[in-house]
């Protein structure tokens, strides 16, 4: 008589086996819900940094912040989403893997685009302290010289 064999019920081998990969449902709910929140720190670090130039008083002229700290913050939101690829991917969830790519690689044009604007800025009023949203100006600007 023959009986029927079972599969081990646990197997240690490495090698090239099936990888585990996390559940779809749960992976697309933490990328978009990820994406989301990143998304609105964005807009949050972007409307402050508009805001800090908007004036009510017709008689003033506001320049906006310089761009330096914002820039910095939205940085970090690159980070947060650069450490929360690494943690997915670990975890086998393809989706929040490329939607934090996604979200790495908006960061990285905001903050490259940022950098060259603010360095714009600042060599415009290094030639010209006198142009509009210079600090010699009178209207705020920046503070790197």
């Amino acid at each position: 008589m023959d009986l029927p064999v079972a599969p081990p019920a646990f197997d240690a081998t490495t090698g090239s086996g099936r990888r585990r990969r996390a559940d779809l449902g749960a992976d697309i709910g933490a990328g978009c819900g990820l994406v989301v929140l990143e998304l609105i720190a964005l807009v949050v670090v972007l409307g402050l940094w508009f805001l800090s130039g908007f004036n009510l008083d017709p008689a003033e002229s506001a320049a906006p912040d310089p761009l330096w700290n914002y820039v910095a913050a939205v940085g970090g939101v690159g980070a947060f989403a650069g450490v929360a690829a690494a943690v997915a991917a670990r975890a086998g969830a393809v989706v929040t893997v490329v939607g934090q790519a996604v979200v790495v690689g908006l960061v990285c044009a905001v903050v490259f685009g940022g950098v060259a604007l603010q360095s714009h800025q600042d060599q415009r009023c290094r030639e010209m302290p006198a142009a509009t949203g210079c600090a010699g100006s009178g209207r705020g600007g920046s503070p790197l010289r």
